[in-house]
């Protein structure tokens, strides 16, 4: 049995597949329901082959961490893939039984893979990298703001405004110190983390936001080969072929917030690391655009890092003594 859950804020759309009569289920979104919600799932007479949900802003953990912990497969999803899947079947109404039933049929014909449920660290340090990205964002609108003032002639309003975002500034500034702190600190808790973050910021280009970013947000890194975590981060080139045509090969998808902190990685590697700054004028001199170079360093230096975490997985324990 094929299982599809369509996550809302109060309520969850069940859906079956795989067996006969598919049926519905529709429980809320709390401790009562989801118990209700493992109930069923387990106590039913065909087996859980896979329980499929998309990502949804963070609404979908608790879910997944019931059903994980209750020995049920359950595996997250990109919403934009379900989407297209539907749209490939004809079925452009949208509700939140219509979403479940699809994500249902995903789950049969597709059988995306099940993901390890992240542990407690790392969806602390997940939440806040995601909290560190919001007030990094509102950090830099508020400078282009007071930037745009700046060129302007200020009236008596136009101070206030400016003394506004002043104070606005400074107190984002504060905050992106105080959750700096909280992410060392957490980390500095755990000897096992503390090691990773140490392994990573071994490689020259890489400093505390690169390895606290892959160790949050990507938690594949070290359990896949080369060309599985490029294609996870996005910087697998993709071909544009058909027929007698070649098309220019170009990088899509992938975990955005990953990808961007790897670009400045790639931008400092580039200048201060002499392996990668010799490969990266070796690409520019043979003719590759700067920005195409770059993405080839980029690329490297991920698997470069999932090389040394790969390696560090697999070490084995020392023996022990007489």
């Amino acid at each position: 049995m094929f299982v599809g859950i369509d996550v809302s804020k109060d309520v969850l759309d069940v859906a079956t597949r795989g067996v006969e009569p598919s049926r519905t289920l529709q429980v809320s979104r709390d401790e009562k329901g989801l118990a209700e919600l493992v109930r069923q799932l387990s106590g039913a007479d065909d087996k859980v082959k896979l329980v499929v949900l998309e990502a949804t802003g963070g609404l979908e953990r608790d879910v997944v961490a019931v059903l994980a912990a209750s020995a049920i497969p359950v595996a997250v999803v990109n919403p934009r893939c379900v989407r297209d899947f539907a749209r490939s079947l004809g079925k452009l109404a949208k509700t939140d039984g219509i979403d479940a039933s699809v994500l249902a049929h995903y789950a049969e014909a597709v059988e995306p893979a099940v993901r390890p449920v992240p542990d407690k660290i790392t969806r602390e340090i997940e939440g806040l990298l995601t909290r560190r990205r919001q007030i990094v964002q509102a950090l830099v609108s508020e400078r282009n703001r007071r930037s745009g003032l700046l060129l302007q002639r200020l009236t008596e309003p136009g101070k206030r405004v400016m003394k506004s975002l002043e104070n606005s500034i400074e107190w984002h500034q504060k905050e992106l110190s105080s959750l700096d702190e909280d992410l060392a600190n957490t980390i500095k808790g755990s000897p096992m983390w503390r090691e990773k973050e140490d392994l990573l910021r071994e490689v020259k280009g890489v400093g505390p936001v690169v390895s606290r970013t892959l160790l949050g947000y990507l938690p594949e890194l070290g359990k896949l080969n080369r060309k599985k975590i490029a294609a996870l981060v996005g910087l697998a080139p993709f071909n544009n072929d058909s027929g007698k045509r070649k098309g220019k090969r170009s990088i899509w998808g992938g975990r955005s917030e990953v990808r961007a902190v790897l670009y400045m990685a790639a931008v400092t590697a580039a200048r201060c690391n002499p392996e990668l700054q010799a490969f990266y004028e070796r690409l520019v001199a043979t003719g590759k655009p700067k920005k195409v170079a770059l993405t080839a360093v980029m690329r490297k230096l991920l698997t470069w890092l999932n090389a040394r975490m790969r390696d560090k997985l697999n070490a084995s324990p020392p023996a022990l003594s007489a």
